[in-house]
């Protein structure tokens, strides 16, 4: 891939936004697909895109449009819709994309109709594509801001993920290169449904001890899941496993943090109903908990928030529970 990588990234809310301007940075030329003919304007026009990552400059190498065949004129494909929405927007896809071309998947969640981890709808709807993951411990307008960040993007092949590395890299946005694809999108599925609960105790006011008590443990089920599915050990100790959820249980600028510690002060149903921030992890507790039951897998975190979210229980029930399961040894 030479300098002047075309690089099409799907999607131009905050994350979106955040990394077209990193592809610019790195040299790329860029188009940004957004639903909205407003969003194509303002991004044009302004240089800016208020409503999703307020204070950011949009680079001159970036350019906007509405229309997907435009965007798809592109060496590297960044899919950076919500993991529910990522079957239908590849489907658009397909028609337009030269076959051989990286589709990076950059959402984090597992489908809830289907089951199915994101990397294996790409290889479904568009198999003659190849799939690849991007995930690790990163907010938007950190990212934009040209903050250091770590993250990996991963590739079957051992090539495939080096070269995106190259293309999307630079000085304050390093990404690590890795084949384990299954547990890089792991990370990130499982993660954002454990920093639920991490913002529910801190909702409630339970201490910094029970924080890091769900933070580790929740881990635990991460690694648990991961292994199962095939992710490998050290992927979940790295960026996109342990780092992600670490990031993702210490702030509100998470956005299923934030709505964990909205449920623990007793509120949370603009985010549930779906007229605040998009948390996926509300989207993918109950396949991921289903999937977890289905192969004999322990995850009471998970569980407790699914529980939570279904309204089966309250928060003070959870708790309880919680701390209410038989002693083991660690």
């Amino acid at each position: 891939m030479t300098d002047r990588t075309r690089v099409a990234v799907l999607g131009a809310g905050a994350f979106g936004t955040a990394l077209a301007n990193v592809a610019a940075r790195a040299g790329c030329r860029v188009s940004l697909w957004a639903r909205e003919a407003a969003t194509v304007a303002e991004i044009n026009g302004r240089r800016t895109n208020l409503s999703r990552l307020p204070g950011a400059q949009i680079h001159d190498q970036v350019t906007a449009t509405a229309a997907l065949e435009q965007a798809l004129a592109a060496d590297i494909v960044l899919m950076v819709v919500p993991a529910q929405a990522l079957r239908a927007v590849l489907s658009a896809c397909v028609p337009h994309v030269p076959p051989g071309t990286p589709l990076v998947v950059c959402a984090k969640g597992i489908e809830r109709t289907t089951g199915r981890f994101l990397s294996d709808i790409v290889g479904e709807v568009a198999p003659a594509c190849v799939p690849a993951v991007l995930s690790g411990p990163s907010f938007a307008a950190d990212i934009d801001r040209g903050l250091p960040t770590a993250v990996t993007v991963a590739a079957a092949e051992g090539a495939v993920a080096r070269r995106l590395a190259a293309a999307l890299g630079s000085p304050a946005f390093r990404l690590y290169h890795s084949t384990d694809v299954r547990g890089v999108e792991i990370g990130g599925a499982t993660k954002n449904v454990l920093a639920i609960a991490a913002g529910i105790v801190a909702g409630r006011r339970l201490g910094a001890s029970a924080t890091a008590a769900i933070t580790a443990r929740g881990f635990a089920e991460m690694t648990r899941f991961g292994t199962h599915f095939g992710a490998k050990a050290q992927t979940m100790m790295g960026l996109s496993g342990l780092g992600d959820l670490i990031l993702s249980c210490a702030s509100v600028q998470s956005r299923n943090f934030a709505l964990g510690h909205a449920l623990g002060e007793g509120k949370g149903l603009d985010l549930l109903s779906g007229k605040g921030a998009l948390a996926e992890g509300a989207l993918t507790a109950e396949i991921l908990v289903e999937k977890a039951r289905e192969a004999g897998i322990d995850m009471p975190i998970a569980e407790a928030v699914d529980a939570v979210l279904g309204g089966i229980i309250d928060v003070d029930q959870a708790i309880v529970q919680l701390m209410a399961r038989p002693q083991r040894a660690e």
